[in-house]
């Protein structure tokens, strides 16, 4: 008898849609069951009787958001145990989440037998996701586009040697898996769902595994080498388009050789994304993306985490290397860009994950809001000219900190608040500040507690302070 089955997606905004819930569907609707996938609160899904809901969650910081929709949900069924919670944060956080919910919590990969309490669950892993499900056009449902749906979703290694503090990786994949069929996974795709334009790889190490060339080899070999074209129609007319590969998770600058970097150069590579979480990694990370650009990788993205062990002053050199790597690259008359994307570090354990209110002992709250302004005027990224990073980010890592303490809106509209002086103005008042009202001053800036009543008779400090409410 065939049984009802809800997939279920907390409301967040993200890129990549739920994987595990798509192999899931895959697995159900083999066994003939109604598959119904849904991203956030349905008033109407909530009303009807589910033999199984599947809730997917993903960072940490997403607790209570993800709580909210599992118990949402949670007289949809005859027991809360018919709810299965899996993903990255019901992987780290399990206990956590079966005592607050009691549903059952599914942690890892979906690879071991007896996960799902179903005959044959080992294999849920392997299956080709259902891409149905996430297509608004084949689900009534689904009010939500995700932008990366037209790519084929791969892995040709699973897990990753490393173990940094900051990722859990080593927790969700702990066993590094060298080689998978890339050229499988996609044959099965196409078979099932059609053609898709892109790939995206989701390994977390792929420079780890000792098949690399091999895989290389494999990507161009199913239509990703330098050049690729696709055929789409558009409006009654064929096109081609660029394609691309995406080695999603990043490349470890740490494993590139020169022979390694000429493999990936051979790949529709856009964008090769490597890591430079570190300023120790400076001369490691120089030196790999020279030789990106030398073997005509144009397009080059470049996650700088922030928040963690780092300092503010690290933080700032990192992205003005950037700057200067772009600059040299002009100079030589390559055509490689970077683009820096900063990420900042939440903790993937204890009390402090369950939110974005984490501080590192380096930093404050109004450094880290101040950052956070300052990407909402860029839109999260940092480009490659001069000009736009030093009007952001400063000339110089003390310009850089005084951005940071400005006020919100002051960071955010820039150029209208110094068109009107009020930048000067605040300055001006900041100077004349005596010592002792500057440390009163300053020690609330830097907790972001600028609406504090406590302070007593330090008017000035008072009047200071109005700028930041």
């Amino acid at each position: 008898m065939s049984k009802r089955i809800l997939l279920i997606e907390p409301d967040y905004k993200n890129k990549y849609p739920p994987l595990g819930l798509m192999k899931i569907s895959s697995f159900h609707k083999e066994m003939g069951d109604e598959v119904i996938f849904f991203k956030g609160y349905s008033k109407d899904l909530r009303k009807e009787r589910w033999d199984r809901i599947y809730i997917s969650t993903l960072f940490t910081f997403y607790w209570r958001k993800t709580i909210d929709t599992i118990k949402y949900y949670s007289k949809s069924v005859e027991k809360t145990a018919d709810i299965f919670v899996g993903g990255v944060m019901a992987t780290l956080l399990n206990g956590e989440i079966s005592k607050e919910t009691q549903t059952t919590i599914i942690p890892g990969l979906l690879n071991k037998k007896g996960l799902l309490g179903i005959s044959g669950d080992e294999s849920v892993d392997e299956l080709v996701p259902d891409y149905s499900i996430i297509e608004p056009r084949n689900n009534p449902y689904l009010d939500y586009e995700y932008p990366t749906r037209d790519c084929y979703f791969a892995y040709a290694t699973r897990g990753c040697i490393r173990k940094c503090k900051f990722c859990a990786v080593h927790q969700i994949e702990p066993k590094f898996t060298n080689s998978l069929s890339v050229k499988e996974q996609v044959k099965a795709i196409k078979s099932n769902f059609g053609e898709k334009k892109d790939l995206l790889l989701l390994d977390n190490n792929i420079l780890a595994s000792s098949h690399f060339e091999g895989i290389i080899e494999e990507l161009k070999e199913i239509g990703f080498a330098t050049g690729a074209k696709f055929e789409q129609e558009v409006n009654g007319r064929k096109i081609k388009k660029n394609r691309f590969v995406d080695f999603n998770q990043g490349v470890d600058a740490r494993l590139l050789t020169k022979e390694k970097m000429r493999a990936l150069s051979e790949l529709a590579i856009n964008p090769l994304r490597i890591a430079f979480d570190k300023i120790s990694y400076k001369d490691i990370y120089i030196e790999k993306v020279r030789w990106a650009a030398e073997f005509g990788i144009k397009m080059l993205s470049n996650y700088i985490l922030f928040n963690h062990d780092d300092t503010p002053e690290d933080f700032y050199e990192r992205l003005k290397i950037n700057i200067e790597l772009n600059e040299g690259f002009e100079k030589k008359g390559l055509f490689s860009k970077i683009w820096s994307f900063p990420m900042r570090f939440s903790p993937i354990a204890g009390e402090d994950c369950k939110n974005r209110k984490y501080v590192g002992e380096h930093w404050n709250k109004k450094y880290l809001r101040g950052i956070q302004c300052i990407l909402l005027a860029t839109h999260g990224v940092v480009g490659p000219k001069r000009k736009f990073f030093e009007k952001a980010f400063g000339k110089n890592c003390k310009e850089f900190k005084k951005i940071l303490l400005m006020p919100e809106k002051y960071i955010i509209y820039r150029k209208k608040f110094e068109k009107n002086a009020k930048v000067s103005e605040l300055e001006r008042q900041i100077k004349n500040l005596s010592s002792k009202e500057k440390k009163i001053f300053m020690q609330h800036l830097l907790n972001n507690n600028t609406e504090n009543k406590e302070i007593g008779k330090w008017n000035k400090v008072k009047s200071v302070l109005k700028y930041y409410a």
